[in-house]
Protein backbone atom coordinates (compact mmCIF):
# COMPACT_ATOMS: atom_id res chain seq x y z
CA UNK A 1 0.00 0.00 0.00
CA UNK A 2 0.90 3.52 -0.20
CA UNK A 3 3.27 4.91 2.29
CA UNK A 4 3.02 7.88 4.46
CA UNK A 5 4.81 10.94 3.05
CA UNK A 6 8.43 12.24 4.74
CA UNK A 7 8.34 15.74 6.52
CA UNK A 8 11.83 16.89 6.06
CA UNK A 9 12.73 20.83 5.00
CA UNK A 10 14.82 21.23 1.85
CA UNK A 11 17.84 22.72 3.46
CA UNK A 12 17.97 19.47 6.12
CA UNK A 13 17.20 16.95 2.88
CA UNK A 14 20.10 18.55 1.46
CA UNK A 15 22.43 18.12 4.12
CA UNK A 16 21.96 14.74 4.80
CA UNK A 17 21.62 13.97 0.66
CA UNK A 18 25.26 16.00 1.17
CA UNK A 19 26.24 13.74 3.64
CA UNK A 20 25.68 10.56 2.07
CA UNK A 21 26.99 11.20 -0.64
CA UNK A 22 30.22 12.91 1.01
CA UNK A 23 30.54 9.51 2.85
CA UNK A 24 30.23 7.20 0.25
CA UNK A 25 33.09 8.81 -1.43
CA UNK A 26 35.13 8.57 1.72
CA UNK A 27 34.46 4.70 1.84
CA UNK A 28 35.14 4.06 -1.79
CA UNK A 29 38.52 5.73 -1.58
CA UNK A 30 39.85 3.11 0.67
CA UNK A 31 39.45 0.63 -2.02
CA UNK A 32 42.45 -0.82 -3.99
CA UNK A 33 40.34 -1.16 -6.69
CA UNK A 34 39.06 2.38 -7.42
CA UNK A 35 41.64 5.03 -8.72
CA UNK A 36 40.04 8.52 -8.46
CA UNK A 37 36.48 10.27 -9.01
CA UNK A 38 36.63 8.52 -12.53
CA UNK A 39 36.60 5.09 -10.75
CA UNK A 40 34.48 6.19 -7.62
CA UNK A 41 31.72 8.05 -9.89
CA UNK A 42 30.58 5.15 -11.94
CA UNK A 43 29.82 2.91 -8.82
CA UNK A 44 28.02 5.17 -6.81
CA UNK A 45 26.29 5.52 -9.93
CA UNK A 46 25.35 1.34 -10.93
CA UNK A 47 24.48 1.51 -6.61
CA UNK A 48 22.27 4.91 -7.22
CA UNK A 49 20.45 3.55 -10.08
CA UNK A 50 19.76 0.31 -8.62
CA UNK A 51 18.03 2.26 -5.32
CA UNK A 52 16.32 4.05 -7.63
CA UNK A 53 15.10 1.52 -9.82
CA UNK A 54 13.46 -0.63 -6.75
CA UNK A 55 11.92 3.04 -5.47
CA UNK A 56 10.18 3.56 -8.62
CA UNK A 57 8.81 0.20 -8.85
CA UNK A 58 7.37 0.76 -5.49
CA UNK A 59 5.91 3.27 -6.46
CA UNK A 60 3.86 1.84 -9.86
CA UNK A 61 2.59 -1.21 -7.85
CA UNK A 62 1.14 0.73 -5.21
CA UNK A 63 -0.03 2.96 -8.28
CA UNK A 64 -1.74 -0.11 -10.37
CA UNK A 65 -2.77 -1.35 -6.72
CA UNK A 66 -5.09 1.51 -6.20
CA UNK A 67 -5.98 1.59 -9.95
CA UNK A 68 -7.13 -2.37 -9.53
CA UNK A 69 -4.45 -2.61 -12.72
CA UNK A 70 -1.91 -5.76 -13.02
CA UNK A 71 1.61 -4.35 -12.67
CA UNK A 72 4.29 -5.70 -14.25
CA UNK A 73 7.83 -5.44 -12.30
CA UNK A 74 10.80 -4.80 -14.89
CA UNK A 75 13.07 -6.71 -11.94
CA UNK A 76 12.23 -9.83 -10.41
CA UNK A 77 12.93 -11.52 -7.05
CA UNK A 78 15.69 -11.98 -5.78
CA UNK A 79 17.00 -9.34 -7.79
CA UNK A 80 15.41 -6.65 -6.88
CA UNK A 81 17.44 -3.96 -4.35
CA UNK A 82 14.43 -5.08 -1.71
CA UNK A 83 15.77 -8.80 -1.71
CA UNK A 84 19.62 -8.31 -1.74
CA UNK A 85 20.64 -4.85 -0.42
CA UNK A 86 18.10 -3.36 1.97
CA UNK A 87 19.20 -5.85 5.08
CA UNK A 88 22.24 -3.48 6.48
CA UNK A 89 23.54 -7.18 7.86
CA UNK A 90 22.87 -9.06 4.72
CA UNK A 91 25.06 -10.23 2.00
CA UNK A 92 28.87 -8.42 1.88
CA UNK A 93 32.43 -9.54 1.58
CA UNK A 94 33.74 -12.00 -1.29
CA UNK A 95 29.98 -13.30 -1.18
CA UNK A 96 28.66 -9.91 -2.76
CA UNK A 97 31.20 -9.51 -5.43
CA UNK A 98 30.32 -12.78 -6.56
CA UNK A 99 26.38 -12.55 -6.08
CA UNK A 100 26.91 -9.48 -8.29
CA UNK A 101 29.89 -9.57 -10.63
CA UNK A 102 29.97 -13.80 -11.60
CA UNK A 103 28.14 -15.28 -14.38
CA UNK A 104 26.73 -17.74 -12.16
CA UNK A 105 26.34 -17.46 -8.06
CA UNK A 106 24.49 -18.46 -5.06
CA UNK A 107 21.58 -15.38 -4.62
CA UNK A 108 20.31 -14.22 -1.27
CA UNK A 109 17.77 -16.61 -1.39
CA UNK A 110 20.16 -19.69 -1.35
CA UNK A 111 19.21 -20.37 -4.91
CA UNK A 112 22.01 -20.52 -7.32
CA UNK A 113 21.43 -18.58 -10.94
CA UNK A 114 22.94 -16.30 -12.79
CA UNK A 115 24.49 -13.29 -11.27
CA UNK A 116 23.29 -9.52 -10.54
CA UNK A 117 24.58 -8.32 -13.67
CA UNK A 118 24.11 -10.74 -15.47
CA UNK A 119 20.58 -11.15 -14.87
CA UNK A 120 20.21 -7.68 -15.28
CA UNK A 121 22.36 -7.72 -18.97
CA UNK A 122 19.63 -10.38 -20.17
CA UNK A 123 16.54 -8.44 -19.52
CA UNK A 124 13.88 -7.80 -22.69
CA UNK A 125 11.05 -5.50 -23.19
CA UNK A 126 8.28 -7.64 -23.55
CA UNK A 127 5.52 -5.56 -24.78
CA UNK A 128 7.64 -5.72 -28.43
CA UNK A 129 8.96 -1.94 -27.93
CA UNK A 130 11.06 -0.26 -25.66
CA UNK A 131 10.63 -0.25 -21.76
CA UNK A 132 12.49 0.36 -18.87
CA UNK A 133 13.81 -3.57 -19.31
CA UNK A 134 15.43 -2.60 -22.41
CA UNK A 135 16.85 0.35 -20.63
CA UNK A 136 18.57 -1.56 -17.55
CA UNK A 137 19.85 -4.14 -20.16
CA UNK A 138 21.73 -1.26 -22.08
CA UNK A 139 23.10 -0.09 -19.35
CA UNK A 140 24.99 -2.41 -17.54
CA UNK A 141 26.28 -4.16 -20.42
CA UNK A 142 28.25 -1.24 -20.07
CA UNK A 143 28.86 -1.85 -16.48
CA UNK A 144 31.56 -3.49 -14.35
CA UNK A 145 32.33 -3.22 -10.74
CA UNK A 146 35.64 -1.90 -10.10
CA UNK A 147 35.36 -2.46 -5.86
CA UNK A 148 37.85 -5.50 -4.72
CA UNK A 149 36.86 -5.09 -1.08
CA UNK A 150 32.78 -6.51 -0.63
CA UNK A 151 32.89 -5.46 2.70
CA UNK A 152 33.12 -1.50 1.46
CA UNK A 153 31.08 -2.22 -1.11
CA UNK A 154 28.50 -3.30 1.45
CA UNK A 155 29.27 0.15 3.34
CA UNK A 156 28.62 2.32 -0.23
CA UNK A 157 25.13 -0.01 -0.35
CA UNK A 158 23.87 0.65 2.70
CA UNK A 159 24.54 4.62 2.82
CA UNK A 160 22.53 4.55 -0.30
CA UNK A 161 19.64 2.97 1.23
CA UNK A 162 18.75 6.10 2.94
CA UNK A 163 18.26 7.77 -0.17
CA UNK A 164 14.46 7.84 -0.76
CA UNK A 165 14.21 7.97 -4.70
CA UNK A 166 10.32 8.17 -4.30
CA UNK A 167 10.66 11.62 -2.85
CA UNK A 168 10.23 14.52 -5.24
CA UNK A 169 11.94 16.65 -2.72
CA UNK A 170 15.01 14.45 -2.49
CA UNK A 171 14.71 13.58 -6.40
CA UNK A 172 15.06 17.35 -7.06
CA UNK A 173 18.04 18.02 -4.73
CA UNK A 174 19.68 15.06 -5.43
CA UNK A 175 19.34 15.62 -9.24
CA UNK A 176 21.69 19.20 -8.19
CA UNK A 177 24.05 17.74 -6.06
CA UNK A 178 24.38 14.79 -8.68
CA UNK A 179 24.88 17.44 -11.45
CA UNK A 180 27.74 19.00 -9.19
CA UNK A 181 29.83 15.70 -9.35
CA UNK A 182 29.62 15.15 -12.91
CA UNK A 183 31.08 18.45 -13.29
CA UNK A 184 33.81 18.02 -10.76
CA UNK A 185 34.58 14.15 -12.37
CA UNK A 186 35.00 16.03 -16.22
CA UNK A 187 37.10 18.73 -14.47
CA UNK A 188 40.00 16.32 -13.15
CA UNK A 189 39.86 13.89 -15.98
CA UNK A 190 41.90 16.02 -18.25
CA UNK A 191 41.99 14.61 -21.90
CA UNK A 192 39.67 11.68 -21.15
CA UNK A 193 37.21 13.67 -19.34
CA UNK A 194 33.71 14.44 -21.84
CA UNK A 195 33.50 18.19 -23.03
CA UNK A 196 31.65 20.03 -20.37
CA UNK A 197 29.13 22.41 -21.87
CA UNK A 198 28.81 25.50 -19.00
CA UNK A 199 25.07 25.20 -17.27
CA UNK A 200 24.53 29.09 -18.57
CA UNK A 201 25.39 28.40 -21.98
CA UNK A 202 22.93 25.03 -21.66
CA UNK A 203 20.16 27.09 -20.49
CA UNK A 204 20.20 30.02 -22.48
CA UNK A 205 20.50 27.66 -25.73
CA UNK A 206 17.47 25.70 -24.83
CA UNK A 207 15.71 28.98 -24.09
CA UNK A 208 16.17 30.54 -26.79
CA UNK A 209 14.61 27.24 -29.25
CA UNK A 210 11.86 26.86 -26.65
CA UNK A 211 11.09 23.12 -27.27
CA UNK A 212 7.39 22.43 -26.59
CA UNK A 213 5.30 19.44 -25.24
CA UNK A 214 4.63 17.24 -28.52
CA UNK A 215 7.53 17.90 -29.85
CA UNK A 216 10.77 16.06 -30.11
CA UNK A 217 14.30 16.79 -28.62
CA UNK A 218 17.09 15.16 -29.83
CA UNK A 219 21.29 15.46 -28.78
CA UNK A 220 23.13 13.33 -30.78
CA UNK A 221 26.28 13.47 -28.98
CA UNK A 222 24.69 13.84 -25.45
CA UNK A 223 27.29 13.38 -23.30
CA UNK A 224 26.38 13.13 -19.67
CA UNK A 225 23.17 14.84 -20.73
CA UNK A 226 23.11 18.33 -19.75
CA UNK A 227 21.30 19.78 -23.04
CA UNK A 228 18.68 16.84 -22.71
CA UNK A 229 17.63 17.49 -18.91
CA UNK A 230 17.74 21.32 -19.30
CA UNK A 231 15.33 20.59 -21.97
CA UNK A 232 13.43 17.96 -19.55
CA UNK A 233 12.77 20.77 -17.11
CA UNK A 234 12.00 23.74 -19.63
CA UNK A 235 9.24 21.35 -20.86
CA UNK A 236 8.25 20.16 -17.35
CA UNK A 237 7.32 23.38 -17.06
CA UNK A 238 4.39 23.21 -19.30
CA UNK A 239 3.25 19.69 -18.60
CA UNK A 240 0.14 21.63 -16.63
CA UNK A 241 -2.22 18.42 -17.02
CA UNK A 242 -1.54 14.57 -16.78
CA UNK A 243 -1.74 13.93 -20.70
CA UNK A 244 0.97 16.51 -21.21
CA UNK A 245 2.78 14.53 -18.61
CA UNK A 246 2.40 11.06 -20.20
CA UNK A 247 3.53 12.98 -23.76
CA UNK A 248 6.91 14.78 -21.75
CA UNK A 249 7.45 10.89 -20.26
CA UNK A 250 6.60 9.29 -24.01
CA UNK A 251 9.43 9.99 -26.39
CA UNK A 252 9.98 13.13 -26.33
CA UNK A 253 13.82 13.10 -25.41
CA UNK A 254 16.47 11.45 -27.39
CA UNK A 255 20.24 11.14 -26.86
CA UNK A 256 23.04 8.98 -28.53
CA UNK A 257 26.30 8.28 -26.75
CA UNK A 258 28.91 5.95 -27.49
CA UNK A 259 31.06 5.71 -24.40
CA UNK A 260 29.98 3.57 -22.10
CA UNK A 261 30.80 5.52 -19.16
CA UNK A 262 28.94 9.01 -20.07
CA UNK A 263 26.44 6.46 -21.06
CA UNK A 264 25.81 5.36 -17.68
CA UNK A 265 26.14 9.06 -16.32
CA UNK A 266 23.67 10.52 -18.74
CA UNK A 267 21.05 7.50 -17.94
CA UNK A 268 21.04 8.67 -14.24
CA UNK A 269 21.58 12.47 -14.52
CA UNK A 270 18.29 12.32 -16.74
CA UNK A 271 16.48 9.64 -13.67
CA UNK A 272 16.88 12.10 -11.20
CA UNK A 273 15.62 14.99 -13.15
CA UNK A 274 12.47 12.70 -13.36
CA UNK A 275 12.63 11.26 -16.75
CA UNK A 276 11.60 7.33 -16.03
CA UNK A 277 13.12 5.42 -19.65
CA UNK A 278 15.92 7.60 -20.64
CA UNK A 279 15.75 6.96 -24.66
CA UNK A 280 19.79 7.20 -25.26
CA UNK A 281 20.96 5.06 -28.30
CA UNK A 282 24.36 3.55 -26.95
CA UNK A 283 26.05 3.35 -30.67
CA UNK A 284 27.63 6.00 -32.76
CA UNK A 285 25.31 8.40 -33.74
CA UNK A 286 27.30 8.59 -37.10
CA UNK A 287 27.07 5.50 -38.21
CA UNK A 288 23.99 5.51 -40.06
CA UNK A 289 24.16 5.98 -44.10
CA UNK A 290 23.18 9.83 -44.24
CA UNK A 291 21.10 9.23 -47.53
CA UNK A 292 18.77 6.95 -45.78
CA UNK A 293 17.92 9.32 -42.85
CA UNK A 294 14.22 9.84 -43.77
CA UNK A 295 11.13 11.85 -42.19
CA UNK A 296 10.47 9.01 -39.57
CA UNK A 297 13.91 9.67 -38.45
CA UNK A 298 13.65 13.54 -37.81
CA UNK A 299 13.04 15.70 -34.70
CA UNK A 300 11.47 18.72 -34.17
CA UNK A 301 14.35 20.59 -32.30
CA UNK A 302 17.98 19.54 -31.72
CA UNK A 303 20.57 21.02 -29.33
CA UNK A 304 24.30 19.19 -29.00
CA UNK A 305 27.96 20.30 -28.25
CA UNK A 306 28.92 17.53 -30.88
CA UNK A 307 33.13 16.17 -30.40
CA UNK A 308 35.40 18.35 -32.50
CA UNK A 309 39.11 17.72 -33.53
CA UNK A 310 38.64 13.52 -33.38
CA UNK A 311 38.84 11.15 -36.41
CA UNK A 312 36.33 8.61 -37.52
CA UNK A 313 36.80 5.31 -39.03
CA UNK A 314 36.42 4.60 -42.86
CA UNK A 315 33.62 2.80 -42.23
CA UNK A 316 31.73 6.06 -40.71
CA UNK A 317 33.29 8.59 -43.64
CA UNK A 318 31.55 6.18 -45.98
CA UNK A 319 27.99 7.18 -44.88
CA UNK A 320 28.69 10.48 -46.26
CA UNK A 321 28.75 11.50 -50.12
CA UNK A 322 31.97 11.72 -51.15
CA UNK A 323 32.39 15.36 -51.55
CA UNK A 324 31.56 16.36 -48.14
CA UNK A 325 33.96 13.65 -46.39
CA UNK A 326 35.72 15.10 -43.41
CA UNK A 327 38.22 14.46 -40.43
CA UNK A 328 36.94 17.16 -38.28
CA UNK A 329 34.34 15.15 -36.29
CA UNK A 330 32.19 19.28 -35.97
CA UNK A 331 31.17 18.76 -39.53
CA UNK A 332 29.89 15.81 -39.69
CA UNK A 333 28.06 15.81 -37.02
CA UNK A 334 26.97 19.26 -38.55
CA UNK A 335 25.79 17.53 -41.52
CA UNK A 336 23.85 14.73 -38.94
CA UNK A 337 22.32 17.62 -37.53
CA UNK A 338 21.29 19.19 -40.41
CA UNK A 339 19.68 15.72 -42.19
CA UNK A 340 17.82 15.01 -39.10
CA UNK A 341 16.11 18.24 -38.66
CA UNK A 342 12.25 17.95 -40.11
CA UNK A 343 11.15 20.12 -42.79
CA UNK A 344 7.52 20.15 -42.07
CA UNK A 345 6.46 22.78 -39.51
CA UNK A 346 9.85 24.57 -38.46
CA UNK A 347 12.49 22.51 -37.12
CA UNK A 348 15.44 24.26 -35.41
CA UNK A 349 18.71 23.71 -33.52
CA UNK A 350 21.00 25.48 -31.74
CA UNK A 351 24.91 23.54 -31.95
CA UNK A 352 28.14 24.51 -30.44
CA UNK A 353 31.07 24.37 -32.95
CA UNK A 354 34.66 25.00 -33.02
CA UNK A 355 36.23 28.74 -34.38
CA UNK A 356 37.42 27.00 -37.21
CA UNK A 357 34.43 25.75 -38.85
CA UNK A 358 33.79 29.22 -39.19
CA UNK A 359 36.14 29.87 -41.73
CA UNK A 360 37.43 26.46 -43.06
CA UNK A 361 37.03 26.15 -46.77
CA UNK A 362 37.01 22.84 -48.80
CA UNK A 363 34.56 20.35 -47.80
CA UNK A 364 34.04 22.74 -44.66
CA UNK A 365 32.71 25.36 -47.33
CA UNK A 366 30.57 23.32 -49.22
CA UNK A 367 28.73 22.03 -45.91
CA UNK A 368 28.45 25.56 -44.94
CA UNK A 369 26.95 26.44 -48.23
CA UNK A 370 24.63 24.02 -47.45
CA UNK A 371 23.79 25.31 -44.30
CA UNK A 372 23.01 28.56 -46.11
CA UNK A 373 21.42 27.47 -48.66
CA UNK A 374 18.90 25.17 -47.49
CA UNK A 375 18.59 26.43 -43.96
CA UNK A 376 17.68 29.67 -41.82
CA UNK A 377 20.80 30.25 -40.36
CA UNK A 378 19.51 33.21 -38.70
CA UNK A 379 21.84 33.99 -35.56
CA UNK A 380 25.84 33.43 -35.00
CA UNK A 381 27.02 34.13 -31.24
CA UNK A 382 30.78 34.49 -30.83
CA UNK A 383 31.77 33.17 -27.43
CA UNK A 384 35.22 34.77 -26.42
CA UNK A 385 37.92 32.43 -24.79
CA UNK A 386 37.78 30.89 -22.02
CA UNK A 387 34.74 29.55 -21.86
CA UNK A 388 35.23 25.75 -21.98
CA UNK A 389 37.90 26.12 -19.76
CA UNK A 390 39.99 24.01 -18.30
CA UNK A 391 39.07 21.56 -21.24
CA UNK A 392 39.66 24.56 -24.20
CA UNK A 393 41.04 28.09 -24.69
CA UNK A 394 39.84 27.88 -28.34
CA UNK A 395 36.91 30.65 -29.03
CA UNK A 396 34.14 28.82 -30.27
CA UNK A 397 30.31 29.76 -31.77
CA UNK A 398 26.92 29.31 -31.32
CA UNK A 399 24.77 28.28 -34.84
CA UNK A 400 20.93 28.73 -34.55
CA UNK A 401 19.20 27.53 -37.58
CA UNK A 402 16.10 26.26 -38.41
CA UNK A 403 14.10 25.02 -41.67
CA UNK A 404 12.10 28.27 -42.72
CA UNK A 405 15.39 28.62 -44.94
CA UNK A 406 17.43 29.56 -47.52
CA UNK A 407 19.26 32.28 -45.00
CA UNK A 408 18.83 35.60 -46.08
CA UNK A 409 20.49 37.39 -43.29
CA UNK A 410 22.76 36.57 -40.39
CA UNK A 411 22.65 38.73 -37.27
CA UNK A 412 26.24 37.92 -35.35
CA UNK A 413 26.26 38.90 -31.61
CA UNK A 414 29.77 38.97 -29.96
CA UNK A 415 29.94 38.11 -26.28
CA UNK A 416 32.48 40.33 -24.83
CA UNK A 417 35.39 39.14 -22.47
CA UNK A 418 34.68 39.26 -18.43
CA UNK A 419 34.71 42.83 -17.34
CA UNK A 420 38.28 43.47 -16.07
CA UNK A 421 39.87 40.14 -17.40
CA UNK A 422 41.25 39.06 -20.70
CA UNK A 423 39.24 35.84 -20.86
CA UNK A 424 36.88 33.66 -18.48
CA UNK A 425 38.28 30.24 -16.47
CA UNK A 426 37.50 27.17 -14.70
CA UNK A 427 37.61 29.51 -11.60
CA UNK A 428 35.43 32.49 -12.55
CA UNK A 429 33.16 30.83 -15.67
CA UNK A 430 30.72 32.20 -17.79
CA UNK A 431 27.50 32.78 -15.79
CA UNK A 432 23.68 33.26 -16.87
CA UNK A 433 23.93 37.00 -15.77
CA UNK A 434 26.81 37.31 -18.37
CA UNK A 435 24.17 36.91 -20.69
CA UNK A 436 21.89 39.31 -20.01
CA UNK A 437 22.52 41.75 -22.89
CA UNK A 438 22.12 38.57 -25.40
CA UNK A 439 19.00 37.80 -23.90
CA UNK A 440 17.84 41.15 -24.22
CA UNK A 441 18.82 41.92 -28.05
CA UNK A 442 17.23 38.56 -28.73
CA UNK A 443 13.73 39.51 -29.65
CA UNK A 444 14.24 42.89 -30.47
CA UNK A 445 17.65 42.73 -32.75
CA UNK A 446 18.14 46.24 -32.44
CA UNK A 447 21.19 48.68 -32.66
CA UNK A 448 23.83 47.30 -30.57
CA UNK A 449 28.13 47.77 -30.41
CA UNK A 450 28.25 43.53 -29.77
CA UNK A 451 25.78 43.15 -32.69
CA UNK A 452 25.67 43.49 -36.96
CA UNK A 453 23.71 41.82 -39.46
CA UNK A 454 25.39 40.13 -42.62
CA UNK A 455 23.84 39.17 -46.24
CA UNK A 456 24.07 35.19 -46.42
CA UNK A 457 24.43 34.92 -49.94
CA UNK A 458 27.42 37.38 -50.35
CA UNK A 459 29.14 34.87 -48.35
CA UNK A 460 29.26 32.01 -50.60
CA UNK A 461 32.03 32.12 -53.39
CA UNK A 462 32.32 30.01 -56.39
CA UNK A 463 34.50 29.34 -58.78
CA UNK A 464 33.48 29.82 -62.74
CA UNK A 465 32.27 26.50 -62.90
CA UNK A 466 30.10 27.30 -59.96
CA UNK A 467 31.78 25.16 -57.73
CA UNK A 468 31.35 26.76 -54.03
CA UNK A 469 34.96 27.65 -53.22
CA UNK A 470 34.54 29.44 -50.19
CA UNK A 471 32.45 30.52 -46.85
CA UNK A 472 33.56 32.51 -44.54
CA UNK A 473 31.34 32.95 -41.13
CA UNK A 474 34.37 34.29 -39.57
CA UNK A 475 33.09 37.83 -39.48
CA UNK A 476 34.39 40.24 -37.94
CA UNK A 477 32.11 43.24 -35.59
CA UNK A 478 32.55 46.36 -37.65
CA UNK A 479 32.14 48.45 -34.54
CA UNK A 480 35.07 47.12 -33.04
CA UNK A 481 37.15 50.48 -32.63
CA UNK A 482 41.12 49.93 -32.53
CA UNK A 483 42.45 51.32 -29.58
CA UNK A 484 45.79 52.36 -28.59
CA UNK A 485 47.90 49.52 -27.32
CA UNK A 486 49.04 50.96 -23.21
CA UNK A 487 50.71 47.82 -22.51
CA UNK A 488 54.55 47.05 -21.23
CA UNK A 489 56.90 45.11 -23.71
CA UNK A 490 57.18 42.39 -20.99
CA UNK A 491 53.31 42.31 -21.72
CA UNK A 492 52.71 42.03 -25.03
CA UNK A 493 55.82 39.66 -25.30
CA UNK A 494 53.22 37.62 -22.96
CA UNK A 495 50.30 37.85 -24.48
CA UNK A 496 52.24 36.94 -28.08
CA UNK A 497 53.25 33.80 -26.78
CA UNK A 498 50.58 33.12 -25.04
CA UNK A 499 48.54 33.66 -28.56
CA UNK A 500 50.94 31.79 -30.41
CA UNK A 501 50.41 28.48 -28.28
CA UNK A 502 46.51 29.02 -29.05
CA UNK A 503 47.37 29.36 -33.15
CA UNK A 504 48.93 26.31 -33.04
CA UNK A 505 46.15 24.25 -31.19
CA UNK A 506 43.78 25.85 -34.08
CA UNK A 507 46.22 24.97 -36.71
CA UNK A 508 46.22 21.47 -35.21
CA UNK A 509 42.61 21.39 -35.43
CA UNK A 510 42.55 22.71 -39.02
CA UNK A 511 45.44 20.11 -40.18
CA UNK A 512 42.78 17.69 -41.21
CA UNK A 513 40.65 20.43 -43.52
CA UNK A 514 43.45 21.72 -45.51
CA UNK A 515 44.00 18.18 -46.50
CA UNK A 516 41.00 17.87 -47.65
CA UNK A 517 41.45 21.19 -49.13
CA UNK A 518 44.07 20.58 -51.29
CA UNK A 519 42.45 17.03 -52.58
CA UNK A 520 39.81 18.80 -53.75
Amino acid sequence: MARAPRTTTPQTTAQRLDTIVKSARKIMRKDKGLNGDLDRLPVLTWVMFLKFLDDLERVHADEAELAGAPFHAAIEAPYRWRDWAADKEGITGPDLLTFITAEEATRPDGSTGPGLFAYLRSLRGTNGGRDRRDVIATVFRGVQNRMESGYLLRDVINLIHGIHFDSSEEMHTLGRLYETLLREMRDVAGDSGEFYTPRAVVRFMVERIDPKIGETVLDPACGTGGFLTESYAHMAAQANSVEKRRQLQAGSLLGGEAKPLPYLLAQMNLLLHGLEAPDIDPGNALRFRLTEIGERERVDVILSNPPFGGEEEAGILGNFPADRRTSETALLFLQLIMRRLKRKGKGRAAVVVPHGVLFGDGVAARIKADLLEQFNLHTVVRLPEGVFAPYTDIASNLLFFDTTGPTSDIWFWEQPAPEGRKKYSKTAPLQSADLADLTAWWDVRGEDPRAWKVSAPALIERDEAGVVRAVNLDQKNPNTKVVDDHRTPAQIVAAALEKEAEVLAILKELRGLVAERDAA
